[in-house]
């Protein structure tokens, strides 16, 4: 039976995350300016109200533009076979890393938690680059 290399797993989970980061935006969007409607060029939407939307959707467009550089490397890094433990942790670190960005960006904390947490992830991501390299 074969299994599923940690990277891929802790992908899978990052883009699971960043596919959900959405939802609690668009249901702020919809409690501010109701449902949308079915007009085929509808208005863009107002900036939302409530500070916390505005950092949920700066968060998930964060997230995405990541999961561009990360999901490439996890995928090289199992298709070269490179995959070792400490690439396995680096995945699993980034998983966490962009959990806690979101986390700290919505929920407004300063600056500084913010950028650990980005650079945390940035530190992944330079493993799995550095194993691909040296393979």
């Amino acid at each position: 039976m074969n299994t599923i290399p940690s990277e891929i797993t802790w992908l899978a989970a990052t883009a699971i995350l960043t596919g959900v980061l959405w939802v609690p935006y668009i249901v702020n969007r919809f409690q501010e300016l109701g449902p949308p409607s079915m007009e085929w060029f509808p208005p863009p939407d107002p900036e939302p109200r409530a500070p916390w939307a505005g950092r949920a959707v700066r968060a998930h467009s964060n997230a995405v533009e990541n999961l561009v550089v990360f999901a490439p490397m996890a995928l090289g890094v199992v298709m070269a076979g490179v995959s070792t433990p400490a690439t396995a942790l680096a995945c699993e670190i980034y998983f966490f890393a962009r959990l806690s960005h979101a986390f700290v960006a919505i929920l407004g904390f300063p600056i500084i938690p913010r950028t650990v947490a980005f650079l945390t992830g940035v530190g992944a991501q330079m493993i799995l680059a550095i194993s691909i390299i040296h393979a």
